[in-house]
C-alpha cells in the first residue's frame, strides 16, 4: 500500500502546534466539502484531509504516527513494521467525526480501524464546518473615534440556501464604534461571517479601524498631532492663540522666544480610552511674504536692527 503523509496532506510541518493543524483542517475542509466544493476529485480529497486530522489532531494516535519516522515520502510502498498494533482509545475515537465511507488501507493498517469496505454511517453529509472569519476594513472620521458613533455598512455576503449551499446577498449591518478606538484596533461582529457548512455556524466579521485623511490633525495611537502655523512676532514675543482640539477649541499659550519645531503636550486632549491619549502640537514659524515696497523696507529695517546669523557652520 501506499504512505500516506498526513502532515504534507494538511500543509503543515511535522512541528506544527495543534491550532495550526486545526486550522489547516478548517481550510481544507471548507475547499474540499462536496456540499459545496466545485474542485474536482472534491469527495476524495474531503476523505483524505480528514482521515489525516482525526490522526494528528489527536496526541495519541499523533505519537504513534510519527514513531513510523519521517523518511517516508507521500505514495511510496510502506508496510507497517512486524508487530505493529494500535487501536484508538474511547476518548480519541469519534465515529460521527471520523465518518468518511470508509478508511484508507494505510489507516487501517496501522490504526486497526475500518477499512474501505466499512462505514459507521451517512459520512460527510453529517460533516459540520463552522464558516470562515471574514476581515474586511472600516475607515472613520478622527471625530467619530473620539466621540463614537453608529455606521451602517452594506456588505456583499453569503446565505445559506433552501438547498443547504451557499447563496450571494447584500446585507445591511448596523455597527457600533466604540469611543476612542484607535486605527488598526477591530471590530468584532459575532456570527456575521462566512456561511457554515453542513448546518454549521456562521463564522465571524472583523472590521480593522484605519482613519481618514483629517485637514489639521493625524492620530499615532491615541496620540493626536496638530501643525501650528505661527508667525515670527508670536515665536519672539509669546502669545495666547485659540487651537482646535477633537474636543473643541482651546487657548494655549506660546513661549516667549520659542523656535519653529517647539513641541507642546495638552494632557488628556488625544484619543480617550483607560489612558486618553495626548494632543502634540508642534509649532512651525511661517514668514511672511515681501509682498510689497512696505513689507520689503521693512526686512531691510530689520536686518539693519536685528542682525542675526542662524547658521553655526
Amino acid at each position: 500500500m501506499e504512505y500516506k503523509d498526513y502532515y504534507k496532506i494538511l500543509g503543515v510541518d511535522r512541528g506544527a502546534t495543534k491550532a495550526a493543524i486545526k486550522r489547516a483542517y478548517q481550510k481544507l475542509a471548507r475547499k474540499y466539502h462536496p456540499d459545496v466544493s466545485k474542485e474536482p476529485d472534491a469527495e476524495a480529497h474531503f476523505k483524505e484531509v480528514n482521515e489525516a486530522y482525526q490522526v494528528l489532531k489527536d496526541p495519541k494516535s499523533r505519537q504513534s504516527y510519527d514513531q513510523l519516522g519521517s523518511g517516508w515520502q507521500q505514495g511510496q510502498e510502506f508496510h507497517p513494521p512486524p508487530g505493529w498494533h494500535f487501536e484508538f482509545s474511547q476518548e480519541g475515537f469519534d465515529p460521527q467525526q471520523m465518518d468518511l465511507g470508509g478508511f484508507s488501507d494505510f489507516f487501517s493498517s496501522i490504526f486497526g480501524a475500518r477499512g474501505s469496505s466499512g462505514s459507521y454511517g451517512s459520512g460527510y453529509r453529517e460533516s459540520q464546518l463552522r464558516g470562515s472569519d471574514l476581515h474586511t476594513r472600516i475607515q472613520l472620521n478622527l471625530e467619530d473615534a473620539y466621540g463614537g458613533t453608529q455606521r451602517t455598512l452594506s456588505l456583499q455576503t453569503e446565505h445559506q440556501a433552501s438547498h443547504g449551499q451557499s447563496a450571494p446577498g447584500v446585507r445591511q449591518l448596523s455597527v457600533h464604534i466604540p469611543k476612542g478606538i484607535c486605527e488598526g484596533q477591530q471590530i468584532r461582529l459575532p456570527k456575521q461571517g462566512g456561511v457554515g457548512i453542513g448546518g454549521g455556524p456562521q463564522g465571524d466579521l472583523f472590521l480593522e479601524v484605519t482613519f481618514a485623511p483629517h485637514p489639521y490633525f493625524h492620530a499615532e495611537g491615541r496620540n493626536i498631532y496638530l501643525d501650528l502655523p505661527i508667525t515670527p512676532w508670536e515665536a519672539a514675543l509669546g502669545a495666547r492663540l485659540k487651537i482646535p482640539t477633537l474636543g473643541g477649541s482651546v487657548m494655549i499659550t506660546i513661549p516667549v522666544g520659542v523656535k519653529s519645531g517647539h513641541k507642546l503636550r495638552l494632557k488628556g486632549r488625544g484619543l480617550p480610552g483607560q489612558t486618553a491619549g495626548d494632543q502634540i502640537v508642534t509649532l512651525r514659524i511661517e514668514t511672511p511674504p515681501a509682498s510689497s515696497p512696505a513689507a520689503t523696507e521693512l526686512y531691510h529695517q530689520m536686518a539693519k536692527t536685528m542682525p542675526f546669523n542662524p547658521r553655526s557652520f
